[in-house]
Parts: C-alpha cells; sequence; structure tokens
C-alpha cells in the first residue's frame, strides 16, 4: 500500500495563542484529506529555534521533513502552503521540497492568492463579516510586504475590494509598499474620521500584537490615533475567517487530485 502524508507548510509563529489559527488551518485540511497522514513544518529557522528553546516543541522546516518523510517510506507528499502569496518564502519551499523529495512524488498547493478567482473569494469572506461602515469610516488591513515582484498583490487587493463597491477598505503593508503613508493619504482624501484596523496575515503574531495593535508610539494604531482618529483593532488573523480555510482546502485538493 502507498504510503501518503500530507505536509502543510507555514511561516510559522512563536506566539503559541497565535498558532492556534495555522492549528485551525491544519484542522480543517486534515479532515478534507483523511487518506493522508498529516504533518506539520515551518519555514522561519528563527520560529523554530524560539519554540524549541522556549517551549521544547521541535518543529522540522521543509526540507528536513520531506527527508524524513522519504526515509520512513512514504511514497506521495502533498505539501499545502499557507502563505498568503507566492513570494520569497514560497518560492523557497519549492526548491527545497523539490531537492528532498527524491524518488517521492511531491505535490505542492498554491498559496492564498494566486488567481484572481483567489482575491474575490478572499475579499467576499473579508466583507461577509467586516462592520457597515458609515461615509466617514475605514477599514485598513496590514500585511507583510515583500520585495518581490509579487507585492503587487497587496495593491491588487484593495482593488479588488473596490471592484466589489468597497470604497474604503485600503490594504498597506509593514515592510514595503503600500505603506501607513499610503493609508493616511487614502483617509485624508476621503475625510475619515474613524478607523478600523486588522491583519492581513494568517497568524495574529508579532506584527500584528506590535506594528498593528502595539502600545509603542510607532506602531499603526498609536500613529493614527495621535493624527485624530478614533481606532479600533481586530486581531481576528485571516487563519480564523471560513472562507479562507476553504480557499486553502480548494487549492490542496486541487494540487493531489487535479496535477
Amino acid at each position: 500500500m502507498r504510503k501518503k502524508a500530507l505536509a502543510i507548510i507555514s511561516f510559522g509563529t512563536s506566539y503559541p495563542k497565535a498558532r492556534r489559527s495555522i492549528e485551525t488551518l491544519e484542522q480543517r485540511l486534515s479532515e478534507a484529506m483523511p487518506e493522508y497522514d498529516f504533518y506539520r513544518a515551518f519555514t522561519s529557522e528563527m520560529v523554530i529555534r524560539k519554540i524549541a528553546r522556549e517551549e521544547g516543541i521541535q518543529i522540522l522546516n521543509p526540507e528536513k521533513l520531506i527527508c524524513q518523510l522519504r526515509q520512513q517510506g512514504y511514497t506521495e507528499v502533498v505539501c499545502q502552503s499557507l502563505h498568503v502569496i507566492p513570494g520569497i518564502e514560497y518560492e523557497k519551499i519549492c526548491a527545497q521540497i523539490q531537492n528532498a523529495a527524491g524518488e517521492m512524488q511531491v505535490k505542492i498547493g498554491q498559496p492564498m492568492l494566486t488567481s484572481q478567482e483567489d482575491y474575490v473569494h478572499v475579499c467576499q469572506a473579508l466583507l461577509g463579516q467586516m462592520p457597515t461602515l458609515k461615509e466617514d469610516e475605514a477599514f485598513v488591513y496590514m500585511g507583510h510586504g515583500t520585495e518581490h515582484a509579487v507585492n503587487a498583490a497587496y495593491s491588487q487587493v484593495e482593488n479588488t475590494f473596490r471592484f466589489l463597491d468597497a470604497e474604503r477598505v485600503y490594504v498597506g503593508t509593514v515592510e514595503g509598499f503600500p505603506g501607513l503613508d499610503y493609508i493616511q493619504k487614502r483617509l485624508q482624501a476621503h475625510r475619515i474620521r474613524k478607523v478600523w484596523i486588522a491583519p492581513f496575515l494568517i497568524v495574529a503574531g508579532d506584527h500584528a500584537q506590535n506594528d498593528l495593535a502595539g502600545s509603542e508610539a510607532d506602531s499603526w494604531k498609536s500613529i493614527l490615533s495621535a493624527a485624530g482618529y478614533t481606532v479600533n483593532v481586530s486581531l481576528q488573523a485571516l487563519g480564523d475567517v471560513s472562507g479562507i480555510g476553504e480557499l486553502f482546502v480548494k487549492h490542496c485538493i486541487h494540487a493531489a487530485y487535479m496535477t
């Protein structure tokens, strides 16, 4: 009998509470693929080391996990990325997996945002739980950002919201363009007075807790509050949104059975 494994791969987080968002997605994916044995991998070596040091939990990176599965006699592995965009981290795991696979049949599921259909699905899922905005209110998402060309995905997300008639939903990044300065220009142009801020991230880890909602003067919450806006914070991560889990399952099933 062929041994089949499902390797769910995310950047990871050292925040145990935030890790529940990953666990929610892992459970949903493993339930959708019951004939596959479930395994976890993180791509961040820093996160892996911190979890091992502080919690005594050993998590493998994708390359080591694939090597372990090969040694254990698995013949087929479906790897599902939990990354938001097909950027540097996604390209890195694809290379690691292919290098370590040997004779195993390995299939890799796409990250969250791959096709325009994905963008529409994600934006509709988020709009479905968003408060009804008045004319002087806006909703702001903070993504990660990347030096990779696919960073344009964040602007595409905002334009997809606009396509869906959500004119006052804005998307910025903590490490790239568009940044908070862009967000502030949009708020000023539309004479916004009240702002909801939330992470456009799979988990509400370090960036959400500190860069977005932290008490320090350089957090988005503090900067916007100092600028005179009434700021409400939502720390619901993308991984906790039902429609997002549905999309990852779709990508995983497509990788397993359609490729």
